[in-house]
């Protein structure tokens, strides 16, 4: 149906009840230690619009963006370097293969073919530029402070947890350094990546990152923080590669920009209207949040949110 007035709270509150079950078709993520210790039952949605914010569910649970944080990482090393030296050392194609993949990195074009990969992702955080981590992860935090208006840290738990396990992620950084898609210290890099996944966050933050691609690079107090031209640039990689090896699908039955992270949060923009966020850990063979998925799937049949 057409966007009218509606009862945004009501439809999040049915939503959150009629699919918090599905959480049992799920398993929340294992090979990251820290994250195993999350409840798999848990569930929430919320949305933003222009002129208020609606929520349902366990939004204000703190999880840790993972996987999320590419999209703003990739903002920054955007902004700060350029398309061009951006996209010097990562692609801009889906892949059918896992998110942890080095498969592709072996038998392509000898570049990772998107920045929303773990490949990608690493290279792109080596683009960042500062004379330290801290300096490089004070890019990505200041960018995210200034969407939220609020302070915004790390769970030092889960970076500890993905240091000490991250031994795909130490494999993918060393090949892309030998074949000259990572600039600087493998391990600085490595340590980045590390950081900017356990940022946290809750689902109401999500939403509201979700608002600001939504309105064009443009925060809630008016600012224009990061260029329209990027921003399309983004989320045109959230609907192509934003949900792993199921964006293809997600796009077809939900039809927004949305990104996925393994602590089971799912971003979504819908272009010029909403920011609309999911949460669950309990995960799919995928790595996409099973009840986030089909809540975001109601919310776009229930609000006529397709952009195609």
């Amino acid at each position: 149906m057409a966007c009218r007035e509606y009862d945004y709270a009501g439809l999040l509150a049915e939503t959150v009840a009629r699919h918090r079950h599905y959480a049992a078709q799920g398993e929340v993520a294992s090979y990251i230690p820290e994250l195993r210790k999350t409840d798999p039952t848990l569930a929430g949605c919320a949305l933003i619009t222009p002129q208020a914010l609606y929520e349902a569910g366990d939004t204000r649970y703190p999880f840790t963006l993972q996987s999320i944080s590419k999209v703003f990482s990739l903002l920054v090393a955007l902004e700060q370097r350029g398309v061009e030296t951006v996209f010097a050392k990562v692609g801009s194609e889906p892949t059918g293969d896992s998110f942890n993949s080095i498969v592709k990195l072996e038998t392509s074009e000898q570049k990772p073919l998107n920045p929303m990969i773990n490949a990608g992702a690493i290279a792109v955080c080596s683009l960042i530029p500062g004379d330290s981590v801290e300096e490089r992860l004070g890019l990505v935090l200041k960018l995210l402070e200034k969407i939220l208006d609020r302070p915004v840290g790390i769970d030092e738990h889960v970076y500890h947890s993905e240091q000490e396990t991250g031994h795909r992620n130490r494999a993918l950084a060393h090949f892309l350094k030998d074949i000259d898609c990572l600039e600087g210290d493998v391990d600085e890099v490595l340590d980045l990546y590390f950081r900017q996944c356990s940022i946290l966050v809750d689902c109401t933050d999500l939403a509201r990152l979700g608002m600001f691609l939504a309105q064009k690079g443009v925060t809630a107090q008016g600012e224009q923080l990061i260029s329209p031209h990027l921003i399309r640039l983004v989320t045109t990689f959230m609907v192509t590669c934003g949900m792993y090896n199921a964006s293809g699908e997600f796009a077809i039955q939900v039809g927004i920009p949305a990104k996925s992270g393994v602590s089971g949060g799912i971003l979504a923009a819908v272009p010029g209207r909403f920011g609309v966020a999911a949460f669950g850990p309990a995960l799919d063979k995928k790595g996409n949040s099973v009840v986030g998925v089909r809540m975001l799937r109601h919310l776009s049949q229930a609000l006529d949110l397709s952009i195609f």
